[in-house]
């Protein structure tokens, strides 16, 4: 079998324009509100009867993460080939330490035992979305901005992280 390499382009990588995507600012700052709002609600969780490190972290670290997240959004850095040929994965602008503390939670949880069934599974909602806009914008920006799929995770997000007392529709 031949493998046969593209050329790399002529002039350096940084030298490629970057056009944003048709109602990118209003899809990213709609997402960066949902971020907050999301936080936001984590942040106003009980807290257990008893001090605990994941009480902490539930109530510091992991809505930062959340907002961060969110908030960082970047469809410039989506996944790309590298000018030697090497795919380059995307980061959507969110750095790994971000993204470990949000993949943190599924392991965390069972150490949360005051929080109600319904408050851990919409805790897992919440930081699922938030990691799945992440790949979104890493992995498709213009489709994930243009065809509404960050919009939807974004409802997704807020249905989730919905204020106590609020109905379900």
């Amino acid at each position: 079998m031949t493998l046969s390499h593209l050329p790399a382009p002529a002039g350096p990588s940084d030298d490629v324009s970057y056009e944003m995507w048709e109602g990118q600012t209003a899809v990213l700052a709609a997402a960066r509100a949902a971020g907050r709002r999301a936080a936001a609600w984590v942040r106003s969780l009980p807290a257990p009867p008893l001090p605990a490190p994941v009480g902490d972290w539930l109530s510091g670290e992991l809505p930062d993460a959340i907002e961060t997240a969110m908030s960082g959004l970047d469809p410039q850095e989506r996944d790309h080939m590298a000018p030697d040929g090497r795919v380059v994965d995307g980061t959507g602008g969110v750095d790994a330490a971000t993204i470990s503390i949000l993949a943190a939670v599924p392991v965390v949880l069972p150490e949360a035992g005051w929080l109600a069934p319904d408050q851990q599974a919409r805790l897992l909602a919440v930081t699922s979305a938030v990691t799945g806009a992440v790949c979104l914008i890493a992995q498709d920006p213009g489709t994930a901005i243009l065809h509404g799929l960050l919009t939807r995770l974004c409802a997704v997000l807020d249905h989730a992280a919905r204020p106590a007392g609020v109905a379900v529709l």
